[in-house]
């Protein structure tokens, strides 16, 4: 059954579009028309986007830089029973964005918290990139430099499911350098750019031809970037010579029978009785 929105003391993380204002929901729009207060990433941005709504709630600036701030002021509008929308710049808040903190405020203070569903610029990246997404990894902005930014990479190259990563344009050239050299220039890689939009591009489908690409093209705008995972190593087959050959190689050495057969167990998970097996059978051959 549909509830009543806006509702008093609620928190609302509302999604917008990432670039095609056909994808903004009738409920979104709604929602923002009749809340008491809507917490804007940057409200020059958002103005025209409310203005247009015709939102009559008061708007306050929400932000990285004013997170510490703004916090105990929206959970106060909240105790004295506002109704209070969050929107970020495009698309939905909550993701690589202070809504986080706030919605774990909210709920850590006893205020329900309702997302209003909208485009997301990494799961609408990674469902045309034709990567696998059963199962995925997002990673968001990395950290600019150091120690951190290197593990992080580290981890995501070596991760198996497919990664999806934020990066802004002055940055990334050298994020794919760093994953190329990583990676290798042939791990496969898609990177948007304008999602939903006119002139929307997807670059890969590698490494390497990402960064052909952009060596000659000026990267403008915000990009989302779905790597695949890394390979898994192929498994040895582990039939009965090759482990007839392992045990008598443990056992050229002077081991046991008995003692080999529990090692080559432990390592392979296959039963001692039947390595022990092999040996007899092959002597009795």
């Amino acid at each position: 059954m549909q509830r009543d929105e806006p509702a008093a003391s609620h928190l609302y993380l509302v999604g917008t579009p990432i670039g095609n204002l056909g994808d903004f929901s009738a409920r979104a729009k709604a929602l923002l028309t009749a809340v008491d207060v809507i917490a804007c990433e940057d409200t020059r941005h958002s103005g025209l986007l409310l203005s247009n709504l015709q939102a009559r709630g008061r708007k306050i600036s929400f932000h990285q830089h004013n997170t510490r701030t703004r916090l105990p002021q929206l959970l106060e509008l909240l105790a004295e029973g506002n109704s209070l929308a969050v929107i970020s710049d495009a698309g939905l808040p909550g993701i690589s964005d202070p809504g986080e903190e706030l919605s774990a405020a909210a709920r850590s203070a006893g205020f329900p918290v309702i997302c209003i569903p909208g485009p997301c610029a990494a799961t609408t990246a990674l469902v045309c990139s034709g990567l696998p997404s059963a199962r995925f990894c997002f990673e968001g902005f990395l950290p600019v430099k150091g120690r951190e930014r290197k593990t992080r990479l580290e981890a995501i190259a070596a991760e198996q499911r497919t990664s999806v990563l934020y990066e802004a344009p002055h940055r990334l050239i050298t994020l794919l350098e760093e994953l190329e050299q990583l990676c290798g220039a042939d791990r496969p890689l898609q990177v948007a750019r304008e999602l939903t939009k006119r002139h929307e591009q997807q670059v890969g489908p590698t490494i390497a031809a990402a960064l052909e690409h952009f060596g000659t093209h000026r990267p403008q705008g915000e990009f989302t970037l779905v790597l695949g995972g890394c390979p898994a190593e192929a498994e040895i087959e582990l039939d009965d010579a090759n482990l007839l050959d392992r045990m008598n190689a443990a056992m050229q050495t002077g081991t046991s029978a008995s003692s080999a057969a529990r090692q080559l167990a432990s390592e392979t998970g296959i039963s001692r009785r039947r390595l022990y097996g092999l040996i007899h059978h092959n002597a009795a051959d």
